[in-house]
């Protein structure tokens, strides 16, 4: 008789356990230099900085108009 389960859970056992499997959404923080927002501890995608530094040449790797793009804004941002 292997496979038949003698006792059952109550449903409110069951969504108990269930409880602490709900997703959380996820946090995200302005970087200080283009106020984009960006994963916290992550470099910035946007501008490729971390901590006040360069990490990524972000317009190394963006095609013309992507760099003209990215040029405005930062332009600016910087005159905030």
């Amino acid at each position: 008789m292997g496979g038949i389960a003698n006792r059952h859970h109550t449903k409110s056992r069951r969504n108990a356990g269930r409880s602490h499997m709900a997703l959380r959404a996820t946090k995200f923080a302005a970087c200080p230099k283009c106020h984009s927002l960006m994963a916290p501890h992550r470099v910035c995608a946007n501008c490729g900085y971390f901590k006040g530094k360069e990490m990524i040449d972000v317009m190394k790797k963006a095609n013309k108009k992507e760099q003209k793009r990215r040029e405005k804004v930062l332009g600016q941002t910087e005159k905030k």
